[in-house]
């Protein structure tokens, strides 16, 4: 069984489409029939069945989908315990993170790693935390930044194939419109005012979910849900309501006055930024180099007390 027509497979799997996966895979769709109809006459089996859903894996290539993976995993060890070998090897380093933790946080860092590596060809690939996991999963990128989800937002299996480690805390920011009013008030007074958040599923959605139902107060009271971290500055900026967010997603927008930034009236309120990667045998020069200075010092840890600075007091 070839690793290409093995790649192949996994991406009709994954797609259940011949077409989503063509682009995926980067080939026509012909290709991708011709060679997921050579792979099933080297097994002597059919591995799918179409439906109103779309292809759908026969028992045979259920019982295929782990060892394709298993395979392909192992090819890539072996590259990369080639590589390994030669003293002279930098190769090539794909990194996926959030868009926020990408330019606030990874984006500076990179500088100094890349000026310190200039031989590591670097790429950086933008997505939401679960499509990261599902390239790094799939290898198509090698390191994944992303806020650390809650185990309800896991998928099974995750923390057998991948490691982990917490890289940051980030502070959450509570944020108003900035033409409000203000004056303390408790933990009470806040569960009847309204929020801006991300859709159920989120990792964003899950801080402010968590930070309700751990101060108390129940299920935060919706004005709206937006797809962005932008997208909660501008509505609460405009006085649809009130956000939890990582502060770092809106730093800027706080120094402008676009948004005022609350006092949380509770324990500080933080979220853990994790660098995630598979477990290999052999790490690839490029990534284990990363890795090494990743735990020299990527970003402070924040301590569990702290504050930022220029904190109002909750509007009434």
């Amino acid at each position: 069984m070839h690793p290409r027509l093995l790649n192949t497979f996994l991406a009709v799997a994954r797609t259940r489409n011949v077409t989503r996966a063509a682009r995926e895979v980067n080939l026509a769709q012909s290709s991708v029939s011709d060679q997921i109809q050579a792979l099933e006459t080297e097994l002597g089996a059919s591995l799918f069945t179409r439906s109103r859903q779309g292809l759908t894996l026969t028992p045979a290539g259920e019982a295929l989908k782990p060892y394709a993976e298993d395979l392909l995993a192992l090819a890539d060890e072996a590259r990369a315990a080639i590589d390994a070998t030669s003293a002279e090897a930098a190769g090539s380093l794909s990194i996926g993170a959030l868009e926020t933790i990408a330019a606030a946080r990874l984006a500076p860092w990179l500088a100094g790693f890349r000026a310190d590596h200039p031989g590591i060809d670097i790429k950086l690939r933008i997505a939401g935390s679960g499509e990261l996991l599902r390239r790094l999963g799939d290898g198509e990128v090698d390191v994944a930044f992303c806020f650390e989800r809650p185990p309800e937002l896991e998928d099974a299996g995750v923390p057998d194939r991948f490691a982990r480690r917490v890289v940051a805390a980030e502070p959450l920011a509570l944020i108003a419109p900035p033409r409000d009013n203000r004056a303390d008030v408790d933990l009470a007074a806040l569960a009847e005012k309204q929020f801006v958040a991300t859709e159920t599923g989120c990792v964003y959605r899950a801080m402010v979910d968590k930070a309700f139902a751990e101060a108390g107060l129940g299920r935060p009271r919706l004005a709206a849900e937006a797809g962005s971290i932008d997208a909660i500055a501008g509505l609460v900026a405009a006085g649809a309501g009130f956000g939890l967010v990582p502060r770092l997603a809106v730093a800027a927008a706080i120094d402008r006055g676009e948004v005022a930034e609350l006092a949380w009236p509770g324990s500080p309120r933080s979220s853990n930024i994790v660098m995630i990667w598979r477990r290999r045998r052999v790490q690839p020069p490029a990534l284990k180099a990363l890795l090494t200075a990743i735990r020299e010092g990527f970003t402070p840890i924040t301590p569990a007390g702290a504050r930022p600075p220029h904190v109002s007091s909750l509007p009434s």
